[in-house]
């Protein structure tokens, strides 16, 4: 199943909805031609949303000789209107009566099957439909957008006004379940052991007899891209712990222990002086994100001579990452280079392996159940792979990293105390590039702030501040500045994504 990507925000997660419904889908550009999208032959397309009116200059648009491929296809939103535009008959207009939020809507046809009439969804936008295509009957009407969907079944079009991928949109996967099922016909054959077969049959066939080489860091990304691989070619595999010592308190021998009982060989190689000699004097996050890439590249090239003729190296690269950093056919802005994506060198010797690439995180966590993986890693809190490097604005010194450190441990410490810890979709410290002034057993100082940074999330595309108890900001705040003398401030961070991002850089 293909997303035509036309710039909305919630592109990725109408992907990740079609995915929970156990159908495959990628994110496809918005300038993809009809023969394009005819040659990748999917069973069903979904138009996103966007900020854009079909009216503005430099909009995004389809070819319209997409709605021609007798593909069935769902508009969602900016999607829907594109198509009364560009079909005979249909209309776009401003009317003046936007709608943001949740409204009420009468909803009827094939996409409202098995679902009360009268649904709660969520709206936003400000040009309506006024003029269903010829040969589209009105399904669904609110009481400011008078047609709120539409279905020409002998054209297999549809189009909806609201939001099904969003949770305000109570019922709305199935809605899309009735597109994706009931219209479309897709199968949902997508499952974790699916997954596990078709990339070990692509893994053998891009390494043949090849020596692997696998950048792990611990986290559950290259965990699982460590053991799919180890699946398809077993000893061909040696893993490379790459000790950079930007990582979390005792977390380097937590690695090592850990893989030691998977049967995978391990190199672990300790890395502290070199990363941080490359970062010296290295204030800006990208300039931080691509030496850390590079240094990571130039220390596996290394192991590769020692090891001998290896000609590939894995890594755990998710679907995300790819979105983030730009995507792979510029359709999405770059948010920010991923350390995977966006920070290889481009003198890199060995060829990449990335069985992950097309998968979101909630998918790669069921692929590491599959494969055996011990719960705590599964679960383990996403951690980048430049580490604190990018949790401490502006230079990284040893001094700010073991202060760092220190803060992030507690905070770690009573989370997971807490029992929040598999709530929460990240919890971490972050180091500004500031000081402030205190007063400590009567005398003045002049330390660092810490600030928490604590979010739920599905996949890191959107995530909302958590809302920890008081009581417990409290505590971390109090062992913080006391337990660390170089501290002497705590804040908290309550901003969602968007508009932040959830690191800091």
């Amino acid at each position: 199943m293909l997303v035509v990507d036309l710039g909305g925000q919630y592109s990725q997660l109408i992907a990740r909805r079609v995915r929970e419904a156990r159908v495959y889908s990628e994110l496809v550009s918005h300038r993809a031609s009809a023969e394009e999208i005819r040659r990748r032959n999917p069973v069903a397309l979904i138009l996103s949303g966007g900020p854009a009116s079909v009216y503005a200059e430099g909009a995004p648009h389809v070819d319209p000789e997409m709605f021609a491929l007798g593909v069935p296809t769902l508009g969602i939103c900016y999607g829907m209107q594109l198509m009364a535009q560009d079909l005979p008959g249909g209309r776009v207009d401003r009317t003046g009566a936007g709608e943001f939020g949740k409204a009420d809507v009468r909803l009827t046809g094939r996409l409202g099957k098995d679902l009360a009439e009268e649904q709660t969804v969520w709206m936003s936008h400000r040009d309506s439909v006024v003029a269903p295509p010829a040969g589209a009957d009105v399904t669904a009407s609110s009481a400011a957008t008078a047609v709120a969907a539409f279905e020409d079944d002998g054209r297999s079009l549809y189009g909806i006004q609201f939001h099904p991928e969003v949770v305000h949109t109570p019922n709305g996967q199935q809605v899309l379940k009735n597109f994706l099922f009931g219209i479309a016909g897709a199968a949902p054959s997508w499952t974790p052991t699916a997954v596990i077969e078709e990339q070990v049959e692509r893994v053998r066939a891009r390494v043949g007899r090849s020596r692997v080489l696998c950048g792990l860091s611990g986290g559950v990304d290259s965990a699982v891209a460590a053991l799919l691989v180890h699946k398809a070619v077993g000893d061909q595999l040696t893993c490379v712990f790459v000790d950079h010592g930007l990582l979390r308190k005792d977390e380097a021998a937590q690695v090592v222990e850990t893989f030691s009982g998977f049967g995978v060989q391990l190199v672990h190689v300790e890395a502290h002086r070199r990363f941080l000699g490359r970062l010296a004097g290295v204030s800006d996050p990208e300039e931080k994100r691509k030496r850390i890439g590079e240094e990571f590249i130039r220390v596996f090239e290394d192991q590769a001579r020692t090891l001998g003729d290896v000609r590939f190296l894995v890594q755990g690269t998710l679907y995300s990452d790819v979105i983030e950093s730009g995507g792979e056919d510029g359709v999405a802005e770059t948010i920010k280079s991923h350390h995977n994506v966006g920070g290889l060198p481009a003198d890199m010797q060995l060829k990449l392996v990335e069985p992950l690439r097309l998968l979101f995180k909630d998918e790669v966590r069921r692929v590491g159940e599959e494969l055996g993986m011990p719960e705590r890693m599964v679960w383990r809190q996403p951690f980048p792979g430049p580490g604190l490097a990018i949790r401490i604005i502006g230079e990284v010194t040893a001094e700010r990293l073991e202060t760092l450190r220190e803060a992030d441990a507690i905070l770690q410490d009573e989370i997971r105390r807490a029992g929040l810890y598999r709530e929460l979709w990240q919890s971490f410290c972050v180091l500004p590039a500031i000081r402030s002034v205190g007063v400590q057993g009567d005398s003045r100082t002049y330390g660092y702030p810490i600030v928490i940074r604590a979010v739920t999330s599905d996949d890191a595309m959107t995530a909302d501040w958590a809302r920890l108890p008081y009581d417990l900001v409290e505590q971390i705040s109090s062992r913080i500045v006391n337990e660390i003398p170089a501290v002497n401030r705590v804040v908290l961070d309550v901003t969602s994504k968007p508009p932040a991002t959830i690191e800091w850089e």
